[in-house]
Order: structure tokens, then C-alpha cells, then sequence
């Protein structure tokens, strides 16, 4: 039975390494382990194996185990064993899990019987999937995600008992089993590993970020990476920088203060000293008022660019737009004013960004920064301008040019 499940278990990788490279290139990383049945219902890892109850991948069809050993590769390559932060474990590791599986059904992959697909979660992260869930919800998930620590043993409100959580007290630590081979079996099912150390945590997430960027090169080369695992993946590959410093950088590069050797009078003498010559900073400020943006980002948001424009000496002038511009504003604060945000917008329909660079078309003078506050979910217009356009984006959504910071 043992070399049947190897080569059941070798079969399911080899089949996703053909037809699904980006999922096959990350599945490689994990050598497969047989678990002790005690602690191991279904799968699991520890972001270094792939631990598995035989008795349950006997059961299962070369499709279904398929769907599992990516289920435990993407874990790792999203690094949500590094994520969870102050979290409830038991609904953080549900959250991985209604992350993951709308993107395997997707990918074609039939789930084991005992999986929770909720494909209105499809496209969201575990954090933003983690509020949605109930605090009593009864579902289990559907493998052990053995990276982290357990919850302590008080119950508390949303907290779930934890059936397993006292064999790591029962056991003694083990030393992660061996990474350069697979381990066999008829050894007998292997014990649950330790949690990851924090540092050793950080250094996992490094590696399998690499690893992530890798596989996906490589399906993108062959033309076997879907779409939805594409926008996954480079929505986490992106720089993830504090918005509020790129801003702060963007609008203190363009704040053009210099020195000037002009002639001076006669009447300051001989020398010609530099005096410093300072040009006020002319920023557009546009805010997407579709109804997709909440208005505490809003106000959050507005109160960054009033804290920068105060150090920097800039006038900032605010446009509302979500099809088409406020008919309102827009609203111009001069250096030494207090920027606030009006009392209410006039928007709540669809989303286009034309008429924001239209309406800069018509000044007298181009700004020398546009801040655009949005979703970038709308209608761009065809050709950038001449000046500095800066996307501070909450969501995945692109941007076809500027620069895009991520805000979540």
C-alpha cells in the first residue's frame, strides 16, 4: 500500500508539473512525508513538507490529490504562515483556506469532498476574507497548517477548540525531518513538527516569494498560467512600500527649491553669495468618489497629504470625480490653510479618470504632481500627460501608466 501511495502521490505531481506549471514548480519544494494519523486527519505542512494521512489520500482520486498538494504549496507561496499577526488561528487558517480554493476550482482541479468552496471569496485575500467570517462558524478547515502556534487552551469568543492542541505537549521536539528527500513510509507516520521561529519564518517567506516569481516566469514562458493565479501573483510581487513615504518622496522631488547666483543689488556689496529661490509646488489632488472608497480612507488619506503640504509649501487643489467631475469644486488650499475634505460629494456611479486630466488640460499652467486616490477599477484615458501622475490604489487593479502605490 505504501509504494502504491508513492507512486499515487508521485503521479498527482508529476501530472501538475505538465499541465500546471506554476502550481507543479512551487509543489516541488515540499517533500511529501506520510504523518501520523494522530495529528494528521487530511494534510498538512509546515511550510518546509507536505505531510499526509495515507489512509486519506487513498481515498482520494489523482485529481483530488492534485487539488491538495497545490492547496499546501500555495500556503507556503503566500506565506500565510507569516501573516496572521494578532488573528484568531482558528479563523485565520479558515481564511487561508476559502482564499486558495476558488482559485484551484478555477484552475480546473476537483476538491476532496471535505473541502469549503465559497466562490464569492474568489480574488480576495485571507485578511480581507478574515472580518467576513462568523465567529461561531462550526466549519473545520480542511488541512493542518502546522507553521504556527496554537491558541492558548481558554476559550474565548470566536475562538474555536483546538482537538490536537495539546500533542506538541505530549511529544518531545523533534528536528525538522531531512528537506533533500522524501521520507519513506514504512518508516512509520511522522511526529507534528514545531512551529516556525520567528526568523525563521521571515527567511520562509523571502524564499518562497523567489520561488513564486520563479514558478511563474516559467508557466508564463510555457503559456499555462491562468488568469486569475497571474493577477495573484502580481499583485504580491509588486513592491509593498508605506504609501505614506513614496508620497512624501514624490512631492518633496518635485518641490523645486534651489539656489540662484542672479546678480544681486550693489547695494549688498562685492560678493555674490547664493540666495535660495523657492518656487511654490502646484499638486492636484483627485479623489474617486464611485462608492467603492470609503470615507474614512478618504479623510485618512487627506489628512497624509495635509501633514506633506504643510512641510513642503504647496497649494493643493482637490477634484471629486467619479464619471464626471463635482460640479462643487474644485477646492484650492493655499500653503498655510488646513486641508479638509468637503462635506459631501455629489458621486456614487460609475468610474472614469478622463475628466480629472481633462479639466488639468484647461489650466494655464500643468500641475507639477497628480495624486489620484482610487480603486482603479474605471476607464483610463488612452495617453499619460506631460506631467508626474502618482495612483494611490486600494485593490489589485493595474494601472496602465504613472506610478501605482498599493494602499491596502
Amino acid at each position: 500500500m505504501n509504494e502504491a501511495l508513492e507512486t499515487k502521490l508521485a503521479a498527482a505531481r508529476t501530472r501538475l508539473i505538465l499541465d500546471k506549471p506554476f502550481l507543479g514548480a512551487l509543489v516541488l519544494r515540499l517533500p511529501m512525508i506520510a504523518a501520523d494519523p494522530q495529528w494528521c486527519p487530511t494534510t498538512a505542512t509546515n511550510a518546509r513538507q507536505f505531510y499526509y494521512n495515507p489512509d486519506f489520500i487513498k481515498a482520494l482520486s489523482l485529481e483530488q490529490v492534485q487539488f491538495m498538494l497545490a492547496h499546501e504549496a500555495l500556503h507556503c507561496a503566500l506565506s500565510h504562515f507569516a501573516r496572521r499577526q494578532h488573528r484568531i488561528k482558528f479563523r485565520w487558517d479558515l481564511a487561508c483556506d476559502y482564499a486558495i480554493n476558488p482559485l484551484l476550482v478555477r484552475e480546473g482541479l476537483p476538491p476532496p469532498p471535505t473541502a469549503h468552496i465559497m466562490m464569492e471569496y474568489e480574488g480576495m485575500t485571507a485578511e480581507e476574507i478574515y472580518p467576513l467570517l462568523d465567529d461561531n462558524d462550526s466549519e473545520e478547515p480542511l488541512d493542518k497548517h502546522v507553521y504556527d502556534e496554537h491558541e492558548p487552551q481558554e476559550q474565548g469568543k470566536g475562538q474555536k477548540p483546538d482537538h490536537q492542541g495539546d500533542s506538541r505537549e505530549q511529544q518531545q521536539p523533534q528536528d525538522p525531518p531531512d528537506t533533500d528527500a522524501d521520507t519513506d513510509p514504512d518508516a512509520g507516520g511522522a511526529p507534528q513538527p514545531p512551529p516556525l521561529e520567528l526568523e525563521e519564518s521571515d527567511n520562509l517567506s523571502v524564499q518562497w516569494q523567489q520561488r513564486m516569481a520563479g514558478a511563474a516566469q516559467q508557466a508564463q514562458q510555457a503559456g499555462k498560467l491562468g488568469d486569475s493565479l497571474a493577477r495573484l501573483v502580481e499583485h504580491l510581487l509588486q513592491p509593498q512600500l508605506p504609501w505614506r513615504a513614496l508620497l512624501a518622496h514624490y512631492m518633496s522631488v518635485n518641490a523645486r527649491d534651489d539656489y540662484t547666483y542672479m546678480r544681486p543689488s550693489r547695494r549688498e556689496g562685492s560678493a555674490i553669495l547664493p540666495s535660495l529661490r523657492s518656487h511654490q509646488l502646484n499638486i492636484v489632488v483627485a479623489l474617486d468618489i464611485s462608492g467603492s472608497i470609503q470615507e474614512t480612507a478618504l479623510q485618512e488619506f487627506v489628512a497624509e497629504i495635509d501633514v506633506i503640504k504643510a512641510q513642503i509649501r504647496a497649494r493643493i487643489t482637490v477634484l471629486a470625480c467619479d464619471a464626471q467631475l463635482d460640479e462643487s469644486g474644485p477646492w484650492t488650499y493655499e500653503p498655510w490653510e488646513h486641508l479638509t475634505l468637503p462635506k459631501q460629494f455629489n458621486g456614487g456611479g460609475g468610474t472614469r479618470f478622463a475628466p480629472i486630466f481633462d479639466w488639468t488640460e484647461q489650466c494655464d499652467m500643468a500641475p507639477d504632481l497628480l495624486v489620484y486616490f482610487t480603486d482603479a477599477a474605471g476607464t483610463f484615458p488612452e495617453s499619460p500627460p506631460a506631467y508626474p501622475v502618482l495612483w494611490l490604489v486600494k485593490g489589485k487593479k493595474t494601472v496602465p501608466w504613472g506610478q501605482r502605490v498599493q494602499l491596502n
